[in-house]
């Protein structure tokens, strides 16, 4: 069972102030895509209210479905998730959001976001870097670590210590989605 350890912090300075610290601990860039994700939300069990979220997730010709669980830490966005790579193209992601829509969930919204990756190995860790501009939004910097249930606490601990050495400050963690951070915005 794969956990997800999140911290998510909206940039309080320029993106690029962010991106020399991150290389300076030896971080490497991964690429910069353009990500599509359709959000759809149960039909008898409202997601918002169980903290759980479903998608598809475009990348390119690239599609994934996934599910995420609610959070689990009152600090971190740790919390279960699956996610499973579906076929390629832009028909494939529109017909599993029709078999989606047909078996009664809802499409909620749209959220798109340029995402620059850079990834860290340390300390047996291997943190993943988000630097998101989310369209009507705003950009933040996400850290993650995928990590079985019984690497939980270590993992949590570790996310912590890092972002402190990045100087990232508590008082800019940001708990909410994306989704919820847009529609609350419209």
């Amino acid at each position: 069972m794969r956990y997800e350890v999140e911290q998510k912090f909206r940039l309080e300075e320029p993106p690029e102030a962010v991106v020399a610290r991150l290389l300076e601990l030896g971080a490497t860039e991964d690429g910069e895509v353009q990500q599509a994700d359709r959000y759809f939300n149960h039909p008898v069990r409202d997601f918002a209210t169980t903290d759980e979220a479903l998608r598809i997730r475009s990348v390119g010709d690239q599609n994934w479905l996934t599910w995420k669980g609610p959070k689990i830490d009152q600090k971190t966005k740790t919390r279960r998730e699956i996610e499973t790579m579906l076929g390629d193209g832009a028909k494939t992601a529109d017909e599993i959001a029709e078999v989606l829509t047909i078996l009664g969930f809802h499409a909620v919204a749209i959220i798109r976001k340029v995402r620059k990756k850079f990834k860290l190995a340390r300390n047996d860790w291997q943190f993943e870097f988000a630097l998101d501009r989310v369209d009507d939004v705003g950009e933040f910097l996400e850290i993650e670590l995928l990590v079985d249930k019984d690497r939980l606490k270590a993992a949590q601990q570790a996310l912590k210590s890092l972002c402190d050495e990045v100087g990232l400050l508590e008082t800019s963690i940001e708990r909410k989605s994306y989704l919820g951070m847009l529609l609350r915005g419209r």
